[in-house]
């Protein structure tokens, strides 16, 4: 068997070329819109943070930007913490909470389905972190729709 005579990795070690950048760094044009929509089970995998950074970042690209969180995704902006609410009982606990925060007080808009608060998590609508808008089941789709005729960017998240 071959002798492995490579240093292991060190803390502070690159691994890869992090400064490399391929594509110009795109920006919105005046008006241009975008849409993340969430249809994902909070803490049930990384789709739902990663595109809720994706959502600060356009945000901060000049983007007027919109979260909508339908289905499971209304998981993402509901109030939690342990013992009481907004303690981090571990670390990242907060994670869904702090970015939904961050993004609003960017400017970003965050709309959340009644529908699926109530009939499907058993939540009211004061369950919700400020700032963001319950919204009737309807117009969960008329929110993409209004998006797509202003040839808005629209990113979509679902796990199942």
């Amino acid at each position: 068997m071959p002798k492995v005579e490579t240093a292991p990795n060190k803390t502070g070690d690159f691994l890869v070329d992090y400064e490399e950048k391929v594509f110009e760094d795109v920006k919105a044009s005046p008006g241009e819109k975008a849409l993340v929509t969430f249809h994902t089970v909070a803490f049930e995998g990384s789709i739902g943070l990663v595109n809720l950074l994706q959502a600060v970042r356009l945000q901060r690209k000049g983007f007027e930007t919109s979260i909508l969180l339908y289905g499971p995704g209304v998981t993402l902006g509901v109030q939690r913490g342990f013992p009481k609410l907004g303690d981090e009982a571990f670390p990242g606990a907060q994670n869904f909470n702090g970015q939904i925060k961050r993004f609003m007080s960017e400017g970003g808009k965050v709309y959340a389905c009644r529908f699926a608060l109530q009939a499907l998590y058993g939540h009211g609508e004061g369950a919700l972190i400020e700032g963001i808008r319950p919204i009737s089941p309807l117009d969960v789709l008329d929110i993409i729709l209004l998006h797509r005729k202003s040839d808005a960017f629209i990113l979509n998240t679902w796990t199942l």
